[in-house]
């Protein structure tokens, strides 16, 4: 490997580490779009809605990473993807 792929590497886990936060799905109603998810670190619930998702569907107990981003009315999360 050279020096410049340990680089990606190391960005990229630094900016999971950073940025993306881990929780579990509390809630998701599929025909309305939208739904809640609960941080694992603080217990804090954010909306999200469909369009924030990276993946097809979530369902209520999903562990899922995501991003937050200030919203309309307050943060919501996005970049929703399964956790692995």
């Amino acid at each position: 490997m050279a020096y410049s792929d340990y680089s990606i590497i190391f960005a990229e886990i630094f900016y999971q580490n950073l940025i993306m936060k881990e929780g579990t799905v509390k809630f998701f109603n599929e025909s309305k779009g939208f739904g809640f998810i609960k941080e694992t670190s603080t217990g804090q619930e954010y909306f999200v809605h469909i369009s924030g998702l990276l993946v097809d569907a979530i369902h209520e107990n999903d562990a899922v990473t995501f991003e937050l981003k200030e919203g309309k009315k307050g943060l919501n999360a996005v970049n929703v993807r399964l956790a692995n």
